[in-house]
C-alpha cells in the first residue's frame, strides 16, 4: 500500500503531465486564461485544471517561530522552494525578490522555504550574497510540507489562489520578474 504522500506525489506528477500541455475545454475560467499566458517565461508553467488544497503544514522564521500556509489566506502566493546549495535558486531568487518588492500587497505574497538542510546561518548569507531584502527567510527543515506538496526537487514555485489552492506550478527556475510571469501573477489576482 501506498502511503498518502507518496500517493500525492503520484497524483500530483500524473496531473502535471496530462495538464501541462493543453486542458480539456471544460477547465475553469482561470485555468483556461493561465494556460493562455504559458508563454516566454512561463512557457513551463503546469496549470491545474482542478486547484489542488495546500497542506497546512509548518515551517519556521528566522526565530524559529511556527508558520503555515493558512497565515496567507485571502492572498494569491507564489510559494517557491529553493535551497542555499541550489545554483538554479542562486539566479531565480533575486528576480523572486523584486517581483515580492513591486507586487507584495494585501493581494500578493512571495513565500520563499528553503527546504531541508539550511541554516539559517547559511541562508542569510545566501540572501545577502543575492541581494535579496524584501523576502522572509523561512526554512522547512524537516521537508515536511515539500513532501506534503510533491515536491520532488529544487527550485520549485507553486501558484496558490485566495483560498489556499495550487493553481499552478513550475518546476525548475524562471524569471518571476518577467513581464510573462508578472501577466501570470495579475491574472490570478484578478480572480
Amino acid at each position: 500500500m501506498l502511503r498518502p504522500l507518496t500517493l500525492r506525489s503520484l497524483v500530483l506528477y500524473t496531473a502535471l503531465s496530462l495538464c501541462a500541455n493543453a486542458l480539456p475545454a471544460a477547465a475553469s475560467p482561470l485555468s483556461a486564461e493561465l494556460t493562455a499566458l504559458r508563454q516566454g517565461e512561463m512557457s513551463r508553467l503546469a496549470v491545474m485544471e482542478t486547484p489542488l488544497p495546500v497542506p497546512d503544514l509548518p515551517f519556521t522564521d528566522e526565530t524559529g517561530a511556527a508558520h503555515s500556509m493558512t497565515e496567507f489566506h485571502g492572498k494569491v502566493v507564489l510559494l517557491n522552494f529553493w535551497a542555499t546549495w541550489c545554483v538554479p535558486c542562486r539566479t531565480e531568487m533575486p528576480e523572486l525578490d523584486a517581483l515580492q518588492g513591486a507586487m507584495a500587497g494585501p493581494d500578493f505574497a512571495v513565500v520563499t522555504i528553503a527546504s531541508g538542510r539550511n541554516p539559517q546561518g547559511q541562508i542569510a548569507r545566501f540572501f545577502d550574497q543575492a541581494g535579496v531584502t524584501h523576502l522572509p527567510r523561512y526554512q522547512d527543515e524537516s521537508q515536511r510540507i515539500a513532501r506534503g506538496m510533491g515536491v520532488m526537487g529544487l527550485p520549485v514555485s507553486v501558484l496558490i489562489d485566495r483560498d489556499g489552492h495550487e493553481i499552478a506550478r513550475l518546476i525548475g527556475g524562471a524569471d518571476w520578474s518577467s513581464p510573462e510571469a508578472r501577466a501570470v501573477i495579475k491574472a490570478a489576482i484578478a480572480r
